[in-house]
């Protein structure tokens, strides 16, 4: 039973930091664009959806990988 928690708490660290790793990759392919700037600063919904829905689709493919 321990080994099954253990081994939930490290697949949602390693999905973590693939999400994290991709959105960073995002940024990097994208140099015209800062999204953070973009969205804290000049509240442009539409890339805070775009975004969102990145994040989501890759913790879904992550989420099938893993599983």
């Amino acid at each position: 039973m321990s080994q099954l928690i253990i081994n939930s708490i490290l697949y949602s660290f390693l999905g973590i930091a693939i999400l994290v790793v991709s959105f960073i990759l995002l940024e990097i392919l994208t140099p015209k664009h800062n999204l953070r700037k973009e969205i804290l600063e000049n509240k442009n919904v539409a890339l805070a959806i775009l975004a969102g829905t990145f994040m989501l689709s890759v913790a879904i493919i992550i989420a099938s990988a893993i599983h």
